[in-house]
């Protein structure tokens, strides 16, 4: 069951490098990935998630919230799919906010989102110009809700087909964790159903970032 050598993840030294070495250990990857991937659909934001995460595994010091490092020049104007998904018409704005979600110095997500600033407050709008406030605190004060369009697993620890066929203790040569491992796509919306926000969120191998899991036994 225990690899001959240690695999380490692409992303230099750090504590992913324990992830991997053994079934067991792909399956608890697994697990912990689903664990988050349930978090962020059942929450409406993404934000306060990623801040309950960071805190629990110690991905950054204590009180380290989630902040936005805005990705400026790559701005994607609201296409026709947008639009519809937001409601809005050819000739009513509709921003663009590209960031990256980071803890510490952990980037754990990196975000397309387009958001009507009419339905917005003033003051929010002007956080989210001027500030490196995420966008889910910046309008946490709308008590908005979440419509989850999809979520895609991007990595899986394990083969397709392990639950049958059973696991091996050597799946490649040389395994890597890609920089992203899960995809969501949803609507933020105001109480009454007015959708105001469409986001596509990208979560970085970093969500992995800390020690395995012991198992323990009784």
């Amino acid at each position: 069951m225990v690899l001959g050598t240690q695999i380490a993840f692409s992303q230099g030294s750090s504590t992913r490098s324990q992830w991997l070495n053994t079934p067991g250990s792909r399956v608890e990857a697994l697990a912990v990935l689903q664990t988050l991937n349930a978090a962020l659909l059942s929450n409406a934001s993404a934000t306060l998630t990623l801040d309950r995460w960071c805190a629990a595994h110690k991905l950054a010091p204590e009180g380290s919230k989630i902040v936005a490092q805005r990705v400026r020049g790559q701005d994607k104007p609201a296409d026709e799919h947008v639009r519809e998904l937001l409601t809005v018409g050819p000739g009513e704005l509709v921003a663009y906010r590209r960031v990256r979600l980071v803890c510490g110095d952990r980037v754990l997500s990196e975000a397309d989102n387009w958001y009507v600033p009419a339905k917005l407050t003033a003051e929010m709008n002007q956080a989210l110009k001027t500030s490196d406030i995420a966008f889910g605190r910046a309008v946490q004060a709308l008590d908005f809700t979440r419509t989850n369009l999809s979520a895609t697993l991007l990595w899986s620890p394990l083969s397709e087909g392990w639950d049958m066929d059973g696991l091996t203790a050597h799946e490649t040569s040389s395994p890597s964790l890609p920089p992203f491992l899960l995809e969501h796509r949803a609507v933020l919306k105001l109480r009454d159903g007015t959708p105001f926000s469409a986001v596509v969120e990208s979560y970085t191998d970093n969500v992995l970032d800390f020690p395995v899991p012991r198992l323990l036994s009784r």
